[in-house]
């Protein structure tokens, strides 16, 4: 704790003048010395205040799973820490390197979606339409802080045990804006909450918030499915005892998932790396040494959707060392008002007028 306080104190003038950085680069967009740019297409952006770990996949998943029944969507996204540059659209046969492991995993689960990876949105959107001009709605993956495009709903993130109000900026917390940033958003989704999650604790955060009069908020929770085989999905296994885990993830936070896993199984052990880290040949082999030391009776691997598609690439050295490496998929369920939040959104798509 006193490391903790100290490590703060000690990073707050270089959070102080990241601040301020951030406050005139906002600043020129707020008196139009930088222009945000709309589009004849609506558009809705998902994105968070911190760095990593609200949930923006699964909120984004959850969003096209409902939509594309109804209307053409496009999902435009940065595709993070991929090896390749420019604008490029994602097919199911690209690999993490080529365009990110999020974009990948959205092409992979929403096939006839079409889905796109750029670092400028800008850029992005008018190449998303000239080909595929048939596009009725683009969703923006973590696009809150890039105002060179002005969405017209803005959903914003934030996690419950870790809500950007008790955050500070960067290196001194994983905020990337100051906290009143927050009152861009149209919609504040509170995300992975405790199941039993109460309205009296739902009004106590809301306190926290400080909402605008223009601002809505929804609290959602993850519910983890069957997990599948990494190499053959087509076979599943259901958590329970006496089966133990190995969990290897590099995801932001862990705390979550590992709170659910521990729930169904006798022992869960962990091998954590970075958010969105390139996983080598050696740290496979690394995982497999952990894993047939581990003496133990009923135990597999498990890892997470984003984490398979980066692990594709020792494909070769998991099928000849039958690595029982299982991949456990989660989706968003509301805790009370999804009707209303999805009458917020065809709200917002019947308005629109290009």
């Amino acid at each position: 704790m006193i490391q903790r306080i100290l490590f703060k104190i000690l990073m707050s003038p270089f959070a102080l003048l990241y601040g301020i950085g951030v406050s005139v680069r906002n600043w020129f967009y707020n008196i139009g010395f930088l222009k945000s740019i709309s589009f004849g297409v609506p558009v809705i952006s998902v994105g968070n205040l911190t760095v990593g770990g609200a949930g923006k996949s699964p909120h984004i998943e959850y969003l096209v799973g409902w939509l594309s029944q109804y209307l053409e969507i496009a999902v435009l996204s940065r595709g993070y820490k991929r090896k390749t540059k420019g604008f490029l659209p994602v097919s199911g046969y690209n690999t993490a390197d080529q365009v990110g492991d999020e974009p990948l995993q959205f092409k992979r689960k929403f096939a006839e979606t079409s889905v796109y990876v750029s670092e400028s949105r800008v850029i992005g959107i008018p190449k998303i339409l000239s080909q595929t001009p048939d596009t009725q709605l683009i969703l923006l993956d973590d696009a809150f802080q890039h105002r060179s495009v002005k969405p017209g709903l803005n959903i914003l993130l934030t996690e419950y045990d870790h809500p950007y109000t008790k955050d500070f900026l960067l290196p001194m917390g994983r905020l990337r804006e100051w906290r009143f940033a927050a009152n861009r958003a149209d919609i504040v989704l509170v995300t992975k909450c405790p199941p039993s999650l109460d309205d009296q604790e739902k009004a106590t955060f809301i306190d926290q918030l400080n909402l605008q009069g223009h601002q809505s908020v929804f609290f959602t929770k993850y519910q983890y499915l069957r997990p599948y085989h990494f190499l053959y999905p087509s076979v599943s296994i259901t958590l329970q005892p006496p089966m133990n885990a190995l969990v290897v993830s590099a995801i932001a936070r862990t705390d979550y998932l590992m709170h659910y896993l521990e729930g169904q199984l006798d022992e869960v052990r962990t091998i954590e790396y970075e958010d969105h880290h390139d996983f080598s040949r050696y740290e496979v082999a690394q995982i497999k040494e952990q894993f047939d030391k581990w003496d133990v009776e009923h135990k597999v691997l498990i890892t997470t959707q984003k984490d398979a598609v980066r692990l594709e690439k020792h494909v070769n050295f998991i099928r000849e060392h039958e690595l029982p490496i299982f991949v456990l998929p989660v989706q968003v369920t509301f805790l009370g008002g999804e009707d209303q939040f999805q009458d917020l959104v065809k709200g917002f798509l019947l308005d629109f007028k290009s």
